[in-house]
């Protein structure tokens, strides 16, 4: 089969210009970003709930194509006459040029132009950078120009970042030297993808609220321990006029010419892991049926599309798609990477049971109508995907088959056709938690209910932070856990469904901007480093500028 930079570049697509308009957009409604590319500017309220999410189960290093699922879904939906559209997140660099590669699908089931989605796209994740270290550079300003506001420069808690996967900036020394090059102090880089300004830009409801949560972005505490904000900096309009044209979401579409709308891009592990609220709304304008995703595995990704997305957005999805794969579910049993296309119930039988997890998770304590789409590889037999089918029937879920990867839309017929019966079902879906509920009890509610989890333990530097919290008013909000995808617990190695683990919360953030709390768990850090060999040391690109090695 073709590669996916083969199959994209062969598919003649429609100008962009032509999708807005045959959505019933007037020219105004959108500014192009070349042919390809668009930014639309919508402010109806949303005309359908006909919300889809797309999740998958616990995944391997190079995912289990849960954004692919989410496009042939789209496109399939399209084919049994549904007017459909995409909400998915913008790609960061780190996963593009590290391990795990692009995230506009693969095969016939992709978004377009696939190169430049993976790289600049139309330069929203350089406005949030930026954004993010203007506010750094009017902190150290600050310092050295007689700290009006007496910041503790040993108190900051605002971070730069950067759009890459570099170790080398977890933890660096700044204005080295003193006197004109500032008051030196520790510092450190988050990737974007998880920086607080980030999920601000993800989880406002528009331009205003956007300023608002940035203007109540705490930066650290002076000397006397009180907390400083970005509106105590007077920066919230700067850094507002920065994202002003980022914060409309981006129109591309599907090789099928399904329309797509990718915008943000938060990690599920370290953030909340959805695209925008804004561009959620912004599809459900214009269409009748919208599939979104969550980042990686359920117990990540759905959760806090959950408890925190849908607090926001206002509305819950009508259906949970849970994406899995033969080859993720043998390595959930066995640990073992290699030879996992050579059939073994044995192996399949020990690791379903992650899969049973994230089923009775979703179904049984949040109440979401559930069906499993398995993404299907040339190397699974019959035996292993009937196995499949009984046991999702046992537990109460739909199941069927995607061939999204190699047919494309047409591989997604019979998956858009259970979705649409499903979206139909009467619902009584739930929050894990309450907002009442105290810190320590929203992240316990988490570990123990949706993880497995039989006690939860803290660090001293976590519950000093938790107790500091009491009484300030931040104990209300959402929890972010910050974890491992590779598995339920906090330990990547630690594969299945495990219970009576313990949870180990080793820090707590409060990001009073994106209005949630972080619990840091395990080894789980907010940059990413490299492997060994890269993807970057892969990729060439010709005299001509043509690009390969890219996913």
């Amino acid at each position: 089969m073709k590669s996916d930079i083969e199959i994209a570049r062969e598919r003649e697509v429609k100008p962009i210009r032509e999708i807005a308009l045959s959505l019933g957009l007037k020219e105004e409604d959108f500014d192009l970003y070349g042919r390809n590319k668009a930014k639309l500017n919508i402010k109806a309220e949303p005309k359908s709930d006909n919300l889809i999410l797309v999740t998958a189960i616990n995944p391997t290093a190079q995912g289990e194509g849960k954004t692919t699922i989410a496009i042939g879904l789209a496109d399939g939906l399209r084919k049994i006459g549904k007017k459909s559209c995409l909400a998915l997140r913008e790609p960061s660099l780190g996963p593009v040029f590290g391990i795990k590669g692009g995230a506009a699908g693969g095969g016939y089931s992709q978004v377009v132009p696939m190169e430049e989605i993976n790289l600049h796209f139309t330069g929203d994740f350089h406005a949030i950078t930026t954004a993010n270290n203007l506010v750094s550079s009017i902190i150290d300003n600050h310092l050295t120009q007689g700290n009006e506001l007496r910041i503790d420069p040993e108190k900051i808690t605002w971070k730069r970042c950067i759009d890459l996967n570099d170790r080398a900036l977890r933890s660096v020394s700044v204005a080295e030297g003193g006197g004109p090059n500032g008051i030196p102090r520790r510092d450190g880089f988050n990737i974007t993808a998880a920086s607080q300004m980030m999920a601000i830009f993800c989880l406002a409801k528009d331009l205003k609220d956007f300023k608002r949560r940035v203007k109540n972005s705490c930066i650290g505490r002076n000397i006397d321990n009180q907390p400083v904000t970005c509106g105590d900096l007077k920066i919230e309009e700067a850094v507002t006029i920065l994202v002003k044209e980022a914060l409309k979401p981006n129109l591309v579409q599907t090789l099928e010419g399904t329309p797509a709308i990718i915008h943000g891009g938060p990690f599920a592990n370290i953030a909340h892991g959805c695209n925008s609220v804004i561009a959620t709304k912004t599809a459900l304008t214009i269409a009748d049926y919208v599939v979104t995703e969550a980042g990686f595995g359920a117990d990540l990704g759905a959760e806090k599309f959950i408890d925190i997305k849908c607090r926001a957005l206002g509305m819950f999805p009508k259906v949970a798609v849970i994406v899995a794969s033969v080859k993720a579910l043998k390595y959930n049993g066995s640990g073992i990477k290699e030879n996992l296309s050579i059939e073994n119930l044995e192996f399949l039988e020990k690791g379903i049971v992650n899969l049973g997890k994230h089923i009775d998770n979703l179904s049984k304590k949040i109440g979401l109508p559930v069906i499993v789409a398995l993404n299907r590889f040339a190397s699974d037999t019959d035996k292993e995907i009937q196995f499949i089918r009984d046991y999702c029937e046992q537990r109460g879920a739909e199941f069927e088959i995607s061939e999204a990867f190699s047919k494309g839309g047409e591989g997604s017929i019979k998956l858009a056709r259970k979705v649409v019966k499903l979206a139909e079902k009467k619902s009584d879906i739930r929050y894990v938690y309450n907002l009442e509920d105290s810190i320590k009890g929203k992240i316990e509610k988490i570990a123990k209910e949706i993880y497995g989890a039989k006690d939860v333990e803290y660090t001293d530097e976590a519950m000093i932070k938790i107790d500091m919290l009491k009484g300030s008013g931040y104990e209300n909000y959402p929890v972010c856990i910050a974890k491992t995808q590779y598995s339920l617990t906090d330990d990547s190695g630690i594969l299945g469904a495990p219970e009576g683990f313990t949870f180990h919360v080793r820090d707590i953030e409060v990001r009073t901007g994106a209005e949630f709390i972080v619990a840091l768990a395990g080894s789980m850090l907010l940059m990413p480093g490299l492997s060994k060999t890269p993807g970057a040391i892969k990729m060439s690109i010709s005299d001509e500028g043509i690009i390969e090695g890219l996913f």
